[in-house]
């Protein structure tokens, strides 16, 4: 290479070189026997180095030896005269020659080198820039727009800058830039590599020579699964946008439904039948569920809404209820209040037991007798609390303990399973009450009597102020000063238990002649056991009576009981009651 930093040839690089710029390419046509660039200014009155910013012609530095005692090796020798004006060949077939020439070490001798091979003619070296067949045309064929720019240094050449293409183009889809789209999370190398590509497919396609042939389709696949994949992208996105909003849309509606939508509901009052029971203490939810359970109402909200609709709705108790398939919440309520559905066992208060195993034999379709046999033979086995008498003259050991209520009963339930549930019922019951301490008040042998007393007061009391009052004439009997009666009772309706009758009209000779142990007329104190099974009012009425000395009692036509205190009092009404009746 020589000083001026390429390898030897005939293009002068030097500011101060004669032929520093192209000076023949300024239009003229060169004398005869003169190089077209000898004696011509510079068309570029800018130095090239100073628009690089160097701030002295880094050719000083490497010569020392000013260049006007240099010689001109293109005074001795023009190559130009040796190349004609009408080459027949194109200059840009030639191969370039400093591709091939190997860099040689140069000879410096005080003088222009021009190298050891010969210079190449400045017209191979210097291409046309228009289609102007020489150089003697006026033409500048950089003072146009189109021009090449003028030839640099190679040691100051720059690449060509990128022509800048529109900022944007309506007719070329954006490129996506989301990492979901790109690939951003890809490997480098990936990614650069997909990049290239999709460069490439976007540069063919406003190619009209079909890119298979030469590429077998390579770039027209990739776009395809490109333009596929984002596709794909878009479409799952938009099913999770319309999955989400189906979603919360759903949520809401179901939400406002609950909170402020009527409830679910049938309509009608419902077909066909079906047996419900409805457990002992169940309240509105409970009652609620079985009977959605049994496919009587469609939901629980609604039957909660109607029974608290009904003033009776709280009403409803425990039972077996004969009701019908899909009916409205207001049909329900209506039907279980009235008694036509109640297929329960309601055992009323103040019943006997024998009443009550003849209820049950009807209600299980058995024959008659079979309760009552079940009662005697499995009376120990029944639930009887330990305060329980066991007395042989005790003609029924569940008397008082089959509770006054509703008991659900259906085909194929077993005596013995209803007898157990009515004791269970009056176990709970009394425990609801402190019978131990109303025995001792009262000078009572325990619970059992205060069980009896309660079951006198319900079979010869009418209402509530009746079963006080005759608490209380009991007690005031049952006093060892009462001189009156000698603690006698003297009540019909326990000569009426042991001969298993209902009577009012009873003659004084057979009633005061009997010496049953039940016969209050003959015998004093208290019948051996309960004669009838109390209700919740008596046995209360039994824990709180009244204290105005009422010591007689009758009732002259069955509906009202007539209270007295003294013995002459009682006679006189007695006397009224013979006559009502034709009694002697």
């Amino acid at each position: 290479m020589t000083e001026y930093g390429r390898g030897p040839g005939s293009e002068p690089w030097h500011p101060e070189d004669p032929l520093y710029g192209d000076q023949g390419w300024g239009g003229h046509q060169a004398a005869h026997g003169q190089g077209q660039y000898e004696g011509q200014q510079q068309p570029y009155a800018q130095d090239p180095y100073a628009q690089q910013g160097y701030q002295q012609d880094p050719y000083q530095q490497q010569h020392q030896q000013p260049y006007g005692a240099q010689q001109d090796p293109y005074q001795q020798q023009d190559p130009y005269a040796q190349q004609p004006q009408h080459a027949p060949h194109d200059p840009y077939a030639q191969q370039d020659p400093y591709a091939q020439q190997p860099h040689q070490q140069p000879q410096y001798d005080g003088g222009w080198d021009t190298g050891q091979q010969a210079a190449m003619p400045y017209g191979a070296q210097q291409p046309r820039y228009d289609n102007n067949p020489g150089y003697g045309e006026q033409a500048d064929p950089y003072g146009t727009p189109e021009a090449y720019p003028p030839p640099q240094p190679p040691g100051h050449r720059e690449e060509p800058a990128r022509q800048q293409g529109q900022d944007w183009d309506p007719e070329v889809p954006e490129e996506e830039t989301h990492p979901f789209f790109t690939g951003a999370d890809e490997p480098a190398d990936t990614r650069d590599a997909r990049s290239r590509t999709r460069s490439r497919d976007e540069d063919d396609e406003y190619d009209d020579d079909p890119r298979e042939s030469r590429r077998g389709g390579g770039e027209r696949r990739g776009k395809g699964k490109k333009k596929s994949r984002n596709g794909c992208a878009c479409l799952v996105v938009s099913l999770v946008l319309v999955g989400g909003l189906g979603g919360a849309g759903y949520f809401g509606y179901s939400y406002y439904q609950s909170q402020f939508g009527a409830a679910p509901d049938y309509a009608g009052d419902g077909t066909g039948s079906v047996e419900v029971e409805i457990p002992e203490g169940a309240l509105g939810y409970e009652i609620a569920n079985t009977l959605k359970k049994a496919g009587v109402v469609k939901s629980v909200d609604a039957f909660i809404s109607a029974q608290n609709g009904n003033p009776k709705g709280k009403s409803i108790q425990a039972g077996v209820y004969l009701l019908k398939k899909e009916m409205s919440a207001d049909s329900a309520v209506e039907l279980m209040l009235s008694p036509k559905s109640q297929n329960a066992m309601i055992i009323p208060e103040g019943w006997r037991n024998a009443a009550v195993y003849e209820l049950i034999d009807t209600k299980l379709g058995l024959k008659k007798g079979t309760t009552a046999g079940v009662a005697k033979t499995n009376a120990g086995s029944l639930g009887l609390p330990k305060w329980a008498e066991h007395d042989p003259v005790i003609k029924d050991p569940l008397e008082g303990f089959l509770y006054p209520a509703a008991y659900p009963v259906s085909k194929g339930t077993k005596p013995e399973a209803v007898l157990k549930a009515m004791v269970a019922r009056a176990n709970a019951e009394y425990e609801k009450l402190d019978l131990e301490a109303a025995a001792q008040k009262y000078n009572l042998d325990g619970p059992w009597q205060v069980l009896t007393v309660a079951s006198l007061v319900q079979a010869e009391g009418l209402t509530h102020d009746d079963f006080r009052k005759m608490a209380e004439v009991v007690y005031n009997r049952l006093k060892q000063d009462n001189t009156v009666t000698n603690r006698k009772l003297e009540f019909d309706s326990a000569f009426n238990y042991l001969k298993k009758q209902s009577k009012i009209k009873i003659g004084s000779n057979e009633i005061r002649s009997n010496d049953d142990p039940y016969n209050t007329y003959y015998h004093p104190g208290l019948t051996p056991g309960p004669i009838s099974n109390p209700g919740d009012e008596a046995i209360k009425a039994t824990l709180n009576p009244t204290s105005d000395g009422w010591m007689f009692f009758i009732s002259l036509d069955g509906k009202k009981t007539d209270f007295t205190k003294t013995a002459a009092d009682h006679e006189k009404l007695n006397q009224k009651f013979k006559e009502q009746h034709g009694l002697g």
